[in-house]
């Protein structure tokens, strides 16, 4: 089981960036692949980047790339968000996220633990 904990989120001008961390317990984080997600309010949760397991294979939304980086650091058990040239469209709650076994996994429905979220807000 992998318990998972978002912060770096917070108020950001249009532009900007901000960059997010998630920690996570438990031994075998480095057997999981990792996702981040986010939900605006009235909205359906939203895939943005994935990586695997060992960190060398990452994805992404096609709209994401190029503005945002995902990364994790298996010795520290956490994965980042790197989000540059911000948007007001940016504005939502963000979440990651753990999948044991999944391959590129895309879908909220495959991903098996998730954090509380952290609110990431975008003003114009």
């Amino acid at each position: 089981q992998v318990q998972l904990v978002e912060s770096g989120g917070g108020l950001v001008q249009a532009g900007g960036s901000l960059a997010l961390s998630c920690a996570a317990s438990g031994r075998t984080f480095s057997r999981y692949t990792m996702g981040w997600f986010r939900q605006a309010p009235g909205k359906e949760r939203e895939f943005l980047a994935g990586i695997s397991p060992d960190g060398r294979t990452t994805w992404y939304a096609d709209s994401m790339k190029g503005r945002f980086t995902i990364s994790r650091d298996n010795a520290q058990n956490a994965v980042f968000l790197r989000m540059n040239s911000l948007k007001p469209e940016d504005t939502a709650v963000y979440y990651c996220a753990a999948d044991y076994g999944g391959v590129m996994s895309r879908s909220s429905f495959t991903y098996d633990y998730w954090g509380q979220g952290t609110q990431v807000t975008v003003s114009s």
